[in-house]
Parts: structure tokens; C-alpha cells; sequence
């Protein structure tokens, strides 16, 4: 096209003109009439993609941001005010802009006009093309995750609306797009055994390609079983049930040789000392993670020129947020046993037994602080140790804890600089490591026939045990059957591994993609309510004087379960007057966001908008 000939800018424009601006062509000036004559000219361009490309860290007083702050929209972790997704009080006129189009847009106008280069074909050239295809891919990825059905866009299209009015695709020819695109960056790019270089590498490609891949079986399988003789559907419903489950067997297979080709280059390792107390808690606290066997690719906080307000927020136990009672309950006993019941309700009433690694998965007490931990680098001086929760605050803005659990997982204890500054903080973000390779195929075996893979996936999950100093899966010993869990009639490979992901992975922002690829929002969400420790019944209690009230109808700054007299009583982080029957995700409705009127209006029937809305 001529257009292909027009001056565009470096620096491209972060916002789309409208909604329904699937591709247009990037604005402003190049050095040349004929673009990406260098591999330096395309370095520079694609160089943009590692800010918006990636999740960042961050970390904002009451959650909500980045990946230390994300798990507040599931019920790994609460805020103060009930999340408006989870209570089904999302508004269709506050549906997004379908933005990642802006960026997808750029890089077609590079990968059709990269072939202008004349160093074509060699290692870098190589390097930045799979980085371009990998983007593409990430970005379509995560408006998958959002919106299902999609327009594929591949190319830079003319500017005019009859030639951008596209329909939307179904899910798994989207997912094959995006499948594709990953095949062609592993292809392209280089074979790399650490993160120094902080760029991506064929191995990111495998993960991310682990990881769409168990997305889409997940989804199509757990929302076909709901939603096959239901009016909405969120599954791809162009497919027959044997096409379907074809495809299904399909993307597990994937998955596995995928995680399959990442573990037999034999280079990437789970990062243990031998210190189970620590270890896995060291890797998100070390600023500089280049030379640790089980990061594949994260982004680097300097404190300087970059860097991030993660333990500023949560150094005193406070952040106003609070983890929540579902996840501590879900970690094994230290001998690996599922707690419930009677044994449970004994560890909660001595507060905080139920924390201690030498009652539980030692990943608990490295997650949620215990007491008589320090929560600052020892050159702080008096760095701040934590007594007992601070369910009062401490006088600051965002100095509360919100339900007796405190966050210590991102918080950096043992860092240089000025951590306690805002935007100072060096808490590195991690997007990949070996760990989600080993959890990813784990899934997939679980998925694909767990009795027949039940000693594979044992295997798998091995070295995550050993860090934690756990003993090996034991799929018998650890099946949960209590009828108060939620995965009570899960079989008991894949609920073994959905409670592995969910330690290992916890506050990483990962769990409402799982709980949205489950369609288990009926079981861990609806109708139920964030809750926190034991507080009336236990010792925690005892440790407040007159600092909390509760019960009471002015000043009132504790929230309990239940009724005064009650002989148990839980921290609620939510005020009950909020949500009285919990949580009200609309399953009909809120697996998926909106798409804008607007953008449905101005694509003249092309569009239709998702379920239930």
C-alpha cells in the first residue's frame, strides 16, 4: 500500500482516535521514506513494547495495581471496599477502550515493513522479529483474557472504515493466531540459560505459549460443562462437542511440550539454598535477579531512574489490605495434610499457630507475615518488626491491616537505597520462572488424565516441595474432601495441582485468570464474603485494649463476623453492610468485560456484545 510510505513517528501515540480504530497506521516522523533500513532503527521501535508489553510491579494503598496488588480482585486478598467485579456491579458505560489494538497496529506496520532492512536474516534481525511476533501475541493474549472473541488484525489496513469494519473471530481461531505468533518468535529468537539481558528469549516464548495453551483447554472445557445447555456462552460454540474436545486435547498437548522442551535444556533450576525458611520469599525481594537459575525474564528496578512504591505501602504491616482467610486455609500441614475442621479452628484460636512454618507449608509464614518479623533492612536503624497486626493503623494513610494477615511476599527486607520513598522501592517484577513452567505442565497432565500421569506430575512438582522442605504430592493424602471446600468434588489430581498453583503463585496477581479459566466463580465466589483471622474466640483479641471498636453503630473500625455474644467471631475487611449476601458475580455476565456501546454502534452489526451484557 502507499500508505506503507508515509512518515511515522518513533514514538507512537498511546491512544487509539476511537474504539473501533483497529489498525491504522502510526503517526508522526522516521528518519527515512523507507523504514527499518537498521537493525538499530528496529531495536528502537520494539524497544517500546518492554513498558507496556509486560506486568509491572507496583503497589498502591488499598491494592490495585501491578503484580504485588493485583490478587485484591480475587479472593486471595481484600481491600476495604468490595471489589466491584466480584459484587457484579460493573457498569457497561465504564467498558474500556479496546487499547492493545494501538499497539498491535504498530507492529504490523513493522513486521510488513521489516524486510526493508538489509541485515535481513541475521541473529539480531532475527531476535527483534520474534520480539515483535511475541508482543503481537501478548497483547492479543490479554484482550483474550478480557474480551473473548476478537478481530485479527495482521497487517496495517487502510484508514478507512469500510476496510476496518472486521468481525469478530471465535475463540480458539483467535488463540491459533495467537499460538502461531508465539511458534514463529520461539523460531526467531535467541537460546538464552539466564535473564541478564532482561530482553525475551525462545524460552519466555515456550511459557507464554504453556500458558495460553492451558488457558484456552481450561476455559473451553470447565465453561462447556457449565454452560452447554445454557443460553450463554462463553465457550466457543462455532465447534462441535468432539471438535471441541479435539481442541481441547490439543492445547494440553502443547502445553506439555512446551514446559517439556523449557525443562530438558536443563538450565533453568527452582532457586533453593537450603534455607526453607527463606528462600522462596528471596525472590521477590532481590532487586537484581540475573543470575538466579529460576527467573527466566523480569523487568529490574533500579530506584533511580525507575523503581516502585511496593514496600513503601507495606513495610509496617498495613497497605490497607489484608490477606484473606481462604488462601492461609489452603496450605498443606507441614506434614501435608488438607486442615479443616477442628484441628484448623484449634491453630486459629492461638493466633498465629496457624502461620508457623512448623505447622504449615513453610511458603505460608514467607507469604504472610508472623510475628517478630522484621519487616525493614536492618540498616533502617530500629527497622520496624512486627508485633501483632495493625488492625488500627498507625496514623498514616495506608497504615492498616485489613484482616489480622499481613502481607510479606514483595516486601523487601534486605534492600539497598531508599526504599521507603515513593517510587524508590526495587522489588524486581518477575513475568516468568521456572516455577510456572513446572505448575503450567503439571495442569496439563492433571488435565490431559491425571491417574495415568499422576508419577509425572509428582515428579514435576518435586522441586517446588523441596524448597519449601514439604514432602513429595501424595494426591490421597492431600484430597480434600470436607464439604466446606470449595474443590471438594474436583478429582484428586487436578485439585491437587489448582492448590499447589494457588501457594506457589499466591499474590502474584495470577488468580482470577485461574478463577475465570475454571469457571469456578460459583464455587469460590458467589455468595461469598472476604474474611479475615479469628479475632472473638482467639488470643488475637486480647492484644488491642480499647484501640478497636466494633459493634458499634458511630466510630466503628473493626468489622466481625456474626453478632455480639457469638463465641467466634472472624475479621471482616469488607463492612457486612456492603455486601449482606457476599459476593454477587453475575456468572451469566461477568466472566467477560464489556465491549463499548460506542465501538458495537459504529461496527454497524459486525460486533455483538458478550454475554449477559
Amino acid at each position: 500500500m502507499k500508505k506503507f510510505n508515509i512518515l511515522l513517528a518513533v514514538a507512537f501515540s498511546l491512544g487509539l482516535a476511537g474504539c473501533y480504530d483497529l489498525d491504522k497506521m502510526p503517526e508522526g516522523v522516521l528518519s527515512t521514506a523507507d523504514p527499518f533500513q537498521s537493525v538499530g532503527e528496529i531495536r528502537n521501535y520494539v524497544d517500546r513494547y518492554y513498558e507496556s508489553g509486560l506486568i509491572g510491579q507496583g503497589f498502591m494503598a488499598g491494592g490495585g495495581s501491578g503484580m504485588a496488588g493485583q490478587d485484591y480482585d480475587s479472593d486471595n486478598m481484600s481491600s476495604m471496599a468490595a471489589n466491584t467485579r466480584l459484587m457484579g456491579q460493573t457498569a457497561l458505560s465504564s467498558a474500556s477502550e479496546l487499547s492493545n489494538y494501538t499497539y498491535i497496529r504498530d507492529i504490523n506496520y513493522l513486521l510488513n515493513n521489516i524486510d526493508n532492512c538489509p541485515d535481513k536474516g541475521d541473529i539480531e534481525y532475527n531476535q527483534l522479529k520474534g520480539e515483535a511476533y511475541y508482543f503481537r501475541a501478548w497483547y492479543y493474549y490479554r484482550m483474550l483474557i478480557n474480551y473473548g472473541e476478537l478481530a485479527w488484525v495482521d497487517k496495517p489496513l487502510e484508514p478507512d472504515m469500510e476496510v476496518m469494519m472486521l468481525p469478530r473471530e471465535s475463540r480458539t481461531f483467535i488463540v491459533d493466531k495467537i499460538l502461531e505468533d508465539l511458534g514463529n518468535a520461539r523460531d526467531l529468537m535467541r537460546e538464552q540459560s539466564n535473564s541478564a539481558s532482561m530482553r525475551l528469549h525462545k524460552d519466555v516464548a515456550r511459557a507464554l505459549i504453556s500458558e495460553v495453551a492451558l488457558f484456552e483447554a481450561t476455559w473451553e472445557r470447565y465453561h462447556y460443562a457449565k454452560e452447554k445447555n445454557l443460553t450463554e456462552k462463553f465457550y466457543d460454540y462455532t465447534l462441535s462437542e468432539s471438535e471441541l474436545n479435539s481442541k481441547i486435547e490439543s492445547y494440553l498437548e502443547t502445553a506439555i511440550t512446551a514446559c517439556q522442551q523449557v525443562e530438558a535444556r536443563n538450565v533453568w533450576k527452582i532457586y533453593k539454598t537450603g534455607d526453607i525458611q527463606n528462600d522462596y520469599r528471596k525472590l521477590f525481594d532481590t532487586q537484581d535477579l540475573t543470575s538466579n537459575p529460576e527467573i527466566l525474564w523480569f523487568k529490574m528496578y533500579d530506584g533511580d531512574k525507575v523503581g516502585n512504591s511496593v514496600t513503601r505501602f507495606l513495610n509496617t504491616g498495613g497497605g490497607n489490605i489484608g490477606i484473606c482467610a481462604s488462601l492461609v486455609d489452603d496450605y498443606l500441614s507441614r506434614d501435608g495434610r488438607p486442615l479443616y475442621g477442628e484441628e484448623l479452628l484449634n491453630l486459629k484460636k492461638n493466633y498465629p499457630d496457624e502461620l508457623k512454618p512448623e505447622n504449615r507449608d513453610p511458603r505460608l509464614a514467607q507469604t504472610v507475615a508472623v510475628p517478630g518479623q522484621r519487616m525493614q533492612p536492618e540498616r533502617a536503624g530500629n527497622p520496624y518488626t512486627l508485633e501483632w497486626p495493625s488492625l488500627a493503623g498507625d496514623g498514616t494513610a495506608f497504615g492498616t491491616n485489613l484482616t489480622g494477615y499481613v502481607m510479606l511476599k514483595h516486601v523487601q527486607i534486605d534492600c539497598e537505597g531508599d526504599y521507603i520513598s515513593e517510587y524508590k522501592g526495587t522489588t524486581p517484577a518477575i513475568q516468568f520462572r521456572y516455577a510456572d513452567i513446572l505448575l503450567n505442565h503439571a495442569e496439563a497432565l492433571a488435565e490431559q488424565n491425571g491417574a495415568a500421569n499422576a508419577s509425572e506430575i509428582i515428579r514435576v512438582l518435586q522441586p517446588l516441595r523441596d524448597r519449601a522442605g514439604m514432602p513429595a504430592v501424595d494426591f490421597d493424602r492431600e484430597y480434600n474432601t470436607d464439604v466446606s471446600y470449595p474443590f471438594k468434588d474436583l478429582n484428586k489430581y487436578v485439585q491437587a495441582v489448582r492448590r499447589e498453583r494457588r501457594v506457589e503463585t499466591a499474590l502474584e496477581g495470577k488468580r482470577l485468570i485461574d478463577i475465570l479459566r475454571w469457571a469456578a466463580a460459583e464455587e469460590l465466589i458467589i455468595g461469598k464474603s472476604p474474611m479475615g483471622a479469628l479475632f472473638i474466640g482467639s488470643n488475637l483479641s486480647q492484644h488491642y485494649g480499647n484501640e478497636l471498636k466494633y459493634d458499634q453503630a458511630s466510630d466503628n473500625n473493626l468489622f466481625l463476623t456474626g453478632n455480639k455474644g457469638d463465641a467466634l467471631r472472624y475479621i471482616l475487611p469488607v463492612p457486612p453492610s456492603t455486601m449482606p449476601q457476599g459476593w454477587q458475580f453475575k456468572a451469566n455476565r461477568d466472566y467477560l468485560q464489556p465491549i463499548q456501546e460506542r465501538m458495537l454502534n459504529l461496527m454497524d452489526g459486525l460486533w455483538k456484545q458478550n454475554p449477559g451484557w
